[in-house]
Parts: C-alpha cells; sequence; structure tokens
C-alpha cells in the first residue's frame, strides 16, 4: 500500500475520484478542468493528445482525502503527521524498482502540463527532489519545480539557504555538479513528507515511510547511487550544472505570479518509468498545493504550540491566508497574558506567517465567519491588536519588501477578557435543536 495506483485505488472505493476518458490537451486544459473541480474529487486523465503517460490531480485537495495518504481521517491528521516525524524509520531498500520497466532519454515524452496564460512555460509541479546531505551523507527529499528548456535540460527552482540549494552551493564551491533524482507520481504521503521542512541532516522519506506503516520500499539509481521509492511512476536522474543558468517565473501558491528569476539548470541522465505510467501535476495556487505546502506547518504548529501552551485546543492555517500566511488558534484561556504569548510562539514558529487570530475555545478556527464573530464582539483594537514593522516574511508575498524579505505582521486577541463578566460572552443555545428534523415540519 505504499506507491500512488495504491493510493487512487484506494480514494476510488470512496468515489473521491473520477475519470476523463475524453482527450484532453496539456496547454491549458487539463489546468481548467482541474480549477473547477477544485478540491471536490480527484480527477484521472486517460486520454491525454501530446503524451502516451496518464496524468492525475487533485489527489489531496481536500482535508478528507489528506487523511487518508496519511493513514487516518481529517480529523486525525495532526496526530498521524506529528506522530510520523517523532517515529521516523528508514526504509527497506531493494535491488529494483518497478519504473525501470522503461527507459528514455526524452523529457517531452511525459504530459507536461502548461497551466496559466503568463507563466514562462509549461511546469512540472509535483517533482520531489533527492540528494545527498555533503555533511552527514544521508539523503534529503524536497519539492522543486522544473520547467523543460529542451529534450534533456530543465530549470530547476530552488529556495536559497534550504537543503537542496545547501548541496547544490556546497557542490559549486568544489568544483562539481549536484547529482540529483527526480521523482514524479508517488504516493501522496512521500509528497506530504516532501514538503516537509525537516532539520538539515534529517531525511524526509524517513516520516514518509513512518507515515505508510513501515511499507516503503526505496531503489537505486544507476548513475546518482541515490535511493528513490522503488513505487514511482517516473523517475529522473541527473545532475545540476554549477554553471548554468535559465530565466523562469511562476504562479506561486498565493495564485500570484513570481517575479523573473535565473535558476539552475539540470541536465538529464535518465529517464525511468512504469508501464502505462501515472503523471501527477499540482495546479499551482489551489486546494492541492496549498493543502500539500500547508497541513505539515498546520501539523508542526499543533505539535509546538501543544507543547508549550497546554491551553492550546487547535490551531488552523486558514484558507483565506493561503493555507500559509494567516493563522488561527483555538485555546482555552486561562489568564488574559496567554494571547500575547502565544501569538510570539506562533510566528516563532512559523514565519512566512503575516497574521495570527487567537479564539477561545467555543470559537471554530476553521469557519471564517466565528472568526469573525470573535473580532467582532471580543476584541479591542488600541488594547488587543499586536503590530511588527520590519520583520523577515515570506517571498511569496508581493505586498511586502521582496528584496529585504521584510514583512509587517498583524497578533490579534480576539478572546473574552477574563475581567468582564462571562455571562455577556455566552453564545445562546436553544435546547434539543439537534434533534428537530425539518422533513417533519415542511412536507
Amino acid at each position: 500500500m505504499s506507491d500512488l495506483r495504491n493510493y487512487i485505488s484506494q480514494i476510488m472505493k470512496t468515489q473521491e475520484l473520477k475519470t476523463v476518458k475524453t482527450e484532453v490537451s496539456t496547454k491549458f486544459e487539463i489546468a481548467g478542468i482541474t480549477a473547477k473541480v477544485d478540491g471536490s474529487y480527484a480527477v484521472l486523465f486517460e486520454n491525454i493528445k501530446e503524451s502516451n503517460f496518464r496524468l492525475v490531480s487533485n489527489l489531496v485537495g481536500t482535508r478528507k482525502r489528506f487523511g487518508v495518504a496519511v493513514g487516518g481521517t481529517e480529523f486525525n491528521i495532526h496526530e498521524k503527521v506529528i506522530s510520523a516525524i517523532k517515529t521516523a524509520k528508514k526504509p527497506k531498500i531493494i535491488s529494483s524498482g518497478k519504473f525501470m520497466e522503461n527507459k528514455s532519454k526524452n523529457l517531452f515524452s511525459m504530459p507536461i502540463v502548461t497551466h496559466f496564460e503568463k507563466e514562462s512555460g509549461p511546469f512540472i509541479t509535483s517533482s520531489i527532489a533527492y540528494v545527498k546531505n555533503p555533511e552527514t551523507g544521508k539523503q534529503n527529499s524536497s519539492f522543486h519545480r522544473l520547467m523543460p528548456i529542451d529534450k534533456t535540460h530543465f530549470s530547476i527552482r530552488m529556495v536559497e539557504g534550504r537543503h537542496l540549494h545547501r548541496c547544490f552551493i556546497d557542490a559549486k564551491e568544489h568544483g562539481e555538479d549536484l547529482k540529483i533524482a527526480i521523482t514524479v507520481g508517488v504516493h501522496p504521503a512521500v509528497s506530504i513528507a516532501g514538503a516537509y521542512q525537516a532539520d538539515w541532516g534529517k531525511d524526509e522519506i524517513d516520516i514518509a515511510n513512518s507515515l505508510l506503516g513501515g511499507k516503503l520500499t526505496l531503489a537505486k539509481l544507476p548513475f546518482s547511487k541515490l535511493n528513490v521509492p522503488s513505487g514511482s511512476e517516473i523517475v529522473m536522474e541527473g545532475k545540476i550544472l554549477q554553471d548554468k543558468t535559465h530565466p523562469e517565473w511562476m504562479v506561486e501558491m498565493l495564485q500570484t505570479y513570481d517575479h523573473k528569476r535565473e535558476q539552475p539548470v539540470f541536465e538529464l541522465e535518465n529517464l525511468y518509468f512504469r508501464n502505462n505510467p501515472i503523471f501527477h501535476d499540482v495546479l499551482s495556487g489551489y486546494s492541492e498545493h496549498r493543502l500539500l505546502m500547508g497541513m505539515p506547518i498546520e501539523s508542526k504548529l499543533n505539535g509546538e504550540l501543544k507543547k508549550s501552551f497546554p491551553q492550546t485546543k487547535q490551531v488552523s492555517m486558514t484558507n483565506g491566508g493561503c493555507n500559509w500566511l494567516h493563522a488561527v488558534v483555538q485555546i482555552k484561556k486561562k489568564s488574559d497574558s496567554d494571547p500575547k504569548k502565544i501569538i510570539k510562539k506562533t510566528f516563532e514558529s512559523h514565519r512566512s506567517l503575516k497574521q495570527v487570530t487567537i479564539v477561545d475555545e467555543d470559537i471554530d478556527p476553521n469557519s471564517a465567519d466565528a472568526v469573525e464573530y470573535a473580532m467582532a464582539t471580543r476584541f479591542q483594537a488600541d488594547k488587543d491588536l499586536i503590530i511588527l514593522s520590519k520583520v523577515r516574511g515570506s517571498s511569496l508575498d508581493p505586498s511586502s519588501d521582496q528584496k529585504k524579505l521584510q514583512t509587517a505582521k498583524m497578533g490579534i486577541d480576539a478572546t473574552r477578557s477574563l475581567s468582564k463578566r462571562p455571562e455577556g460572552f455566552e453564545l445562546a443555545k436553544i435546547p434539543k435543536i439537534d434533534k428537530i428534523n425539518l422533513k417533519k415540519y415542511f412536507k
């Protein structure tokens, strides 16, 4: 139960996946269909004009399917992810992967999707890169989008200071190209682990193995000598060239265009794929992208805040904040000083956050209406508002100073004041309302 096909079978049984047999194009059409069904269900495209491969999108576009991917439900995602991080264990290595069934030298055999009208080109958006840490010798896995340049070259997007970039700089300083491997089409647990930002020297693939109950197996590649999930649909290996760059710009998770960047170039050595392969496409800025990136951070925040502040009940990275820039923290307040302390800790735990709102335990942190109600009835701007100026923020935010990576942040204490009468904040309830069935009265 550790590859993409197993997961597709699972969500097919619960009618969470729909199949498109009509011929579709990689140029805007697949992106348009994916956007139209945003999150509602996963889509498997079986007839693609430009490729013989199949393509799947929206794999974890809802919390329900995300829960299935981590071996749980939408209600225990954080427990599953936090436990997997704590109990991460190395997968077994086997002699050969299923992806070795076919071999090619042409990147364009894949159905690489053109998503948005003003992007610099089509992009592979689900690609996970594997690299060996030069200091520890251990592997690291992380998400990096790829734009094709020709049949054997991609530009590869890297964030400065993150694992792959640090490995690339180390190789460059030693006058070497950096050997890497790339997978497309893996069990979503591998993608979720790859989106998690583990500490330097830690391998996210161990977290994926834990999420999959220790059933993940890896296979070694001949050129790079790196280990990748044996059930991967598509595997590429090659090297990031030390002395070449290529311009690109793309749509980010805020659904806005990033600025033009010169990015390093990946040169293909081998392309492997399974029989009747399934390519995975993630539509940037839509539900699957936001949940893939945001939910591991939400799990991290839940774990860290509950450990530091036991009065924390739940942390939610909001949909309106693109599951990245805004968080709502639900607490059982013990002291009027609690919210400001928790706001400070939340910002420290995820530096991309721009806004943190603290609410009481009777307010649903996943309901925008409920959170706004708390602000309307429990928040006073002159004493319950914290503003931080010129602090480190997200490079994605177009309203920030993107050159200096500086932004302004806001903390909101929307909890009841303990010095005021509690009845004034109590939400009125109607007895036995849950037992009323309207069909009995309206026929």
